[in-house]
């Protein structure tokens, strides 16, 4: 079957599965061996974790990419355009390619019942094969092991971060996240561990794997002094670099993936990058006067990163926030109920979404407020644009969080008014 836009394909595959999710690389590999693709020129890096995966994948594309080499990148979930999802050099697929991709699956599927994110990244490979590039970059959805990412063995392995999210699929202790997560490495290939505090199940399924394991804290070390930062690695050592925008905490485990793949980035090209190194949704200032920042963080972890963030503000912001319900609100309402001077909650739409009053609730108790009932919205826009107002008085920022979806409905928003 041909769709002529993108928009019918995308229609046609999220119809092509009854679940959303089903992981297993059992259907993937079978489509993918018969699309018989090659391999990049040079190495195909994978990322895993809890948070973190999109910022080390910008910055390791935005890397290589300054150094001259030819990069796809595979990320998940879009903002705005599903074209986000598979970019060559940092730039968006346009629409006619991933068609013709999606229909080189449709052809090799015969009939398997692929999920839409299975489609997604048999999609990407197609496209990065066409485009014989010399990296991929490629960033696990859910979990790892039985992520289809994992269909390609990697070269390089990454895991970011670890910490309890997706528990009814990935497992209700560290432990056994972390064996998930670490299940994209490989025999004799490196993988790179940036998480803090690592449960003892990566270095065990690492040598289980016979992979070739380099941890945080261990075999490279990084530190804070103001503005400025510092690695350190076995034989490597990097003063004084800019602390980035993104998370620094990814940022060393960047440097150390680079180090260790045999790299041997300048101070000056690693000044570069992380001077400019940028994420859409990651902290990330869009407007001024007042000013506006949105974030994607939803779970508990990503929180603590959050609140650190806004401690550095001059002033203490207002909160946009919408959730999952899904998602651990208490743990995160605990990290930041004490970060914002207001709280603007709102619904989010679909079966995920939580009300605005079960975000009050959970402030209520954290905070020890008696009631939040004003701050209570039925959208993101109308939470906004009360929250605006309000930050015109007060002088202070904004930050709009909580979700991928608060996020996009946000720039939806903003670019209707554009």
């Amino acid at each position: 079957m041909t769709h002529t836009s993108l928009a019918s394909w995308l229609s046609y595959i999220e119809s092509q599965h009854p679940s959303e999710i089903e992981l297993g690389l059992e259907r993937g590999n079978t489509v993918l061996a018969r699309l018989n693709l090659s391999r990049p020129k040079h190495k195909v890096i994978t990322v895993a974790g809890t948070n973190g995966k999109g910022s080390t994948c910008a910055m390791l594309t935005q890397y290589l990419c300054a150094q001259g080499y030819s990069v796809g990148t595979y990320t998940s979930p879009h903002f705005l355009h599903f074209n986000e999802r598979i970019a060559l050099n940092d730039s968006p697929c346009d629409d006619d390619m991933l068609c013709r991709a999606f229909d080189a699956i449709e052809t090799a599927r015969e009939g398997i019942a692929l999920t839409y994110f299975e489609f997604s990244t048999l999609a990407a490979l197609w496209i990065f094969d066409q485009s014989k590039l010399d990296y991929w970059v490629l960033e696990v959805g859910l979990g790892g092991r039985l992520d289809s990412v994992n269909m390609v063995d990697t070269d390089v392995a990454v895991v970011t971060s670890i910490a309890l999210d997706h528990m009814d699929w990935l497992g209700d202790n560290l432990d056994v996240i972390a064996r998930e997560k670490t299940g994209i490495a490989r025999k004799d290939k490196l993988l790179i561990s940036g998480v803090v505090n690592p449960p003892s199940t990566i270095a065990s399924t690492a040598q289980e794997i016979g992979a070739i394991l380099r941890q945080k804290s261990e075999d490279f070390h990084f530190s804070r002094n103001g503005g400025v930062w510092s690695w350190l690695g076995e034989d490597v050592q990097y003063d004084n670099l800019p602390v980035p925008a993104l998370p620094l905490q990814n940022a060393a485990t960047v440097v150390a993936v680079l180090v260790y793949m045999g790299f041997t980035p300048t101070q000056a090209d690693l000044s570069t990058l992380f001077a400019s190194a940028q994420l859409t949704g990651r902290f990330q200032q869009v407007a001024s006067s007042p000013d506006v920042y949105i974030d994607v963080a939803h779970n508990p972890e990503a929180a603590v990163e959050l609140s650190l963030r806004l401690s550095e503000l001059p002033t203490k912001p207002i909160a946009v926030c919408g959730m999952l319900k899904d998602k651990d609100i208490d743990a995160v309402m605990d990290h930041l109920s004490g970060s914002f001077s207001r709280w603007f909650c709102c619904d989010l739409p679909g079966p995920r979404g939580a009300k605005a009053s079960e975000l009050i609730k959970s402030i209520s108790q954290q905070s020890h407020k008696s009631s939040l009932e004003e701050y209570s919205f039925q959208s993101v826009r109308e939470a906004f644009a009360a929250a605006l107002a309000q930050a015109r008085v007060e002088h202070c920022p904004v930050i709009v969080f909580g979700s991928f979806v608060t996020v996009s409905e946000y720039l939806a928003l903003s670019q209707l008014k554009e």
